[in-house]
C-alpha cells in the first residue's frame, strides 16, 4: 500500500510546477525518437512473426471438414486485434522501452542529476518523466497499428505460402463480419498499457536508491511490474468494454 500511494504522489507532481510548454516539445520530440522510432525494428519482427503462427496454428487445428478455410483469416484479424497487437507488443515496449526509461532515470539519480534539477528550483518529477509518459501515450498507438497491419499481413503470407489457405480466401475472411469496434476497443487498450508502462517505470527509475547494482534491479522491477499492470489492465479492459 505504501507504494500504491507514493506512485500516485509521484503520477500527481507531473501537473504541478511546470516549465515553459515550448521547453517539453523538444523533450516530447527526443523521447519520441528514442521510445517510438527504435523500437519499430522489434515491432516489425515480433508482430510478422505472430500472425504468422497464428495462421498456421490455427490450420492446424481447423480438422473438421465443415468449418471452411477462410475462418482462418477471420481469427487471425480478430486475435491480432483484440489481443496480440496491443498486449504481447505492449509486453515487449515494457522490456525494451520500460526497461530504458527506468535504467536512465536510476542512472541520474545515482550521479546526483536529478538532485541538481530540484536545486535549480526545478521539478525533476515533471521535467523528465512528463515528456516520457506523453511521448509514450503518442508514440505506442501508432506502434500497435504497425503491429495490427504487420501481424494480419505476417499470416497471409504463412498462409499462402504454405498451401494452407488460398489468397482469395485468407481476404474475405479478414472482411468476413468485421467489427469496428475491436480496432477503438485496441486503441484503448493502447493508450492505457502506454501510460502504465512509462509512468511504472519511470516511478522506479526515479525512486532508485544505491548504485549500479540497484539501477539493474529497479529496471527488473520497472519490466516486472509493468507486465503485471498491463496484464491486470488488459482484464479489467475486458471486462468493462467488451
Amino acid at each position: 500500500m505504501h507504494s500504491i500511494g507514493k506512485y500516485f504522489i509521484f503520477i500527481s507532481n507531473l501537473f504541478v510546477n511546470r516549465e515553459s510548454p515550448r521547453v517539453y516539445i523538444r523533450l516530447i520530440i527526443d523521447e519520441c525518437i528514442k521510445i517510438g522510432v527504435n523500437s519499430i525494428f522489434i515491432v516489425v519482427i515480433i508482430s510478422t512473426f505472430i500472425g504468422a503462427v497464428t495462421a498456421i496454428q490455427t490450420a492446424y487445428n481447423l480438422v473438421s471438414p465443415l468449418i471452411q478455410d477462410w475462418v482462418i483469416g477471420l481469427i487471425v484479424r480478430d486475435m491480432t486485434i483484440l489481443e496480440l497487437a496491443p498486449t504481447i507488443t505492449a509486453i515487449v515496449f515494457a522490456g525494451k522501452v520500460g526497461s530504458n526509461l527506468a535504467g536512465e532515470l536510476g542512472t541520474m539519480r545515482i550521479t546526483e542529476q536529478v538532485d541538481a534539477l530540484e536545486v535549480m528550483g526545478i521539478n525533476s518529477v515533471t521535467y523528465l518523466v512528463l515528456p516520457k509518459i506523453i511521448a509514450s501515450v503518442l508514440m505506442y498507438p501508432l506502434l500497435v497499428i504497425l503491429a495490427m497491419f504487420l501481424s494480419i499481413y505476417g499470416g497471409f503470407l504463412a498462409g499462402t505460402l504454405t498451401g494452407v489457405i488460398t489468397e482469395n480466401e485468407y481476404i474475405y475472411g479478414i472482411r468476413a463480419d468485421f467489427n469496428e469496434y475491436t480496432v477503438t476497443f485496441a486503441m484503448i487498450k493502447s493508450l492505457v498499457f502506454a501510460f502504465l508502462v512509462a509512468s511504472i517505470s519511470s516511478y522506479k527509475g526515479f525512486y532508485t536508491t544505491g548504485g549500479a547494482l540497484e539501477v539493474g534491479q529497479s529496471s527488473t522491477k520497472a519490466v516486472t511490474n509493468s507486465c503485471i499492470a498491463i496484464l491486470c489492465a488488459d482484464y479489467l479492459l475486458s471486462q468493462l468494454l467488451l
